[in-house]
């Protein structure tokens, strides 16, 4: 596929800035996550794709089977799907190099975490707002050291178990993740306190 037939918005930032993937979360498009991009880091370049599964009419990264319960093998394989999309995306805009965090919120969350999981060569960091483990039973093996993973979201989010999140974090660091999980009282959402801790995340992320 190429560049043309995907639905995205391409900011090229600062020279000297990172590259943030943003992704809506469900019935969001490419338009939904620039206000969140510009609090994260208004340098950076941005690049706001728009998720290409339909769920009656609504955009999503990845099919699911019912609430809570996704298709893992959709998952993996949208996850491949956007990897390439990113890849081409970087080359095509002159981003290459610099580096690549992935944000998400939901949908979008667990999508940049699949993506950054299988594919960490592409992304050096995730920031993921009420987000899950991506693979249902699934682990896997191979190293993600040098992948720093922001996990933020409520202590009682239906949508994305506790016990589905603890999960996520424990992967994450037995395969050498750096994880930053933070809860808040309440369930599901984006807050103002997320979107804080994650400025300050990715801020003492970057180099100065």
């Amino acid at each position: 596929m190429s560049l043309a037939e995907w639905p995205h918005r391409v900011s090229p930032g600062a020279a000297d800035a990172p590259v943030l993937l943003m992704l809506h979360g469900t019935g969001g498009d490419e338009t939904q996550m620039g206000g969140l991009a510009e609090l994260l880091d208004p340098r950076a370049a941005t690049l706001s794709p728009r998720g290409r599964v339909s769920e009656y009419g609504a955009n999503r990264w990845f099919a699911r089977l019912a609430e809570g319960v996704f298709d893992v093998d959709d998952v993996e394989a949208r996850a491949d799907e956007l990897a390439g999309f990113l890849g081409e995306a970087l080359t095509e805009n002159a981003l290459d190099g610099r580096p690549v965090i992935a944000v998400g919120f939901s949908n979008g969350a667990n999508m940049a975490l699949a993506v950054g999981m299988r594919h960490p060569e592409l992304v050096s960091g995730v920031i993921a707002f009420s987000g899950m483990y991506p693979f249902g039973d699934r682990e896997y093996d191979g190293s993600l050291t040098g992948l720093d993973v922001a996990v933020l979201g409520g202590h009682d989010d239906p949508m994305a178990p506790r016990t589905s999140v603890l999960k996520l974090v424990e992967q994450l660091q037995r395969r050498g993740a750096t994880v930053r999980h933070a809860e808040r009282p309440g369930g599901h959402g984006l807050t103002e306190a997320d979107a804080a801790a994650a400025r300050d995340w990715l801020a003492a992320k970057l180099p100065a």
